[in-house]
């Protein structure tokens, strides 16, 4: 039988599904994909929290659904730092990164198209969690290496110990179930 975790984002109540990580942690899993309402009102909410920007910059692939309508919303351009290269994709910045939920070592690219893009502008970084950092740490290299100012780095949640960092804007703080 499945456990829930049930919260309030941008006013909205929703049901989080748990999951096991490992025999002493379980994570309650925030799941973007579909859910138009809570897009449209999360980003409208996260927007009013972050400073200028110029782009916004987002690793594949469950935050595009929120770099997509940031980029509505807002009227500025978004690009997503892909986790795989791609053939039109030429000169690949690559870093690699390991996270909570993937539990081994990716990569995520970005081509000289998009390093064009990003050079010498406010990149506003959006992710639908951040837990550990690593995902984020590997995006502000990319943005680093590309030639681009961090803006801001925001979320709709920040998970665990996350929530206490104060270089990350997010709407609700989410908690790590111990066991």
């Amino acid at each position: 039988m499945s456990e829930f975790y049930k919260m309030k984002i941008a006013g909205l109540e929703r049901k989080l599904e748990k999951f096991s990580v490992s025999d002493k942690l379980d994570i309650a899993a925030f799941i973007i994909f579909g859910d138009v309402e809570l897009t449209v009102a999360g980003v409208a909410e996260l927007l009013k929290k972050v400073p200028d920007f110029d782009i916004i910059l987002t690793p594949e692939a469950k935050s595009i659904p929120i770099a997509y309508e940031a980029a509505r919303q807002s009227g500025k351009p978004y690009i997503v730092a892909r986790k795989g290269i791609k053939v039109y994709m030429r000169n690949p910045l690559d870093v690699s990164v390991t996270s909570i939920t993937t539990q081994h070592e990716q990569h995520l690219y970005l081509g000289e198209t998009e390093v064009n893009l990003i050079k010498g502008k406010r990149v506003l970084i959006v992710d639908d969690v951040i837990s550990t950092g690593e995902s984020l740490e590997a995006v502000r290299k990319l943005v680093n290496e590309a030639g681009g100012i961090e803006a801001a780095s925001a979320a709709f949640l920040a998970e665990g110990d996350a929530a206490d960092r104060d270089d990350i804007i997010f709407l609700e703080k989410l908690p790590l179930f111990f066991k």
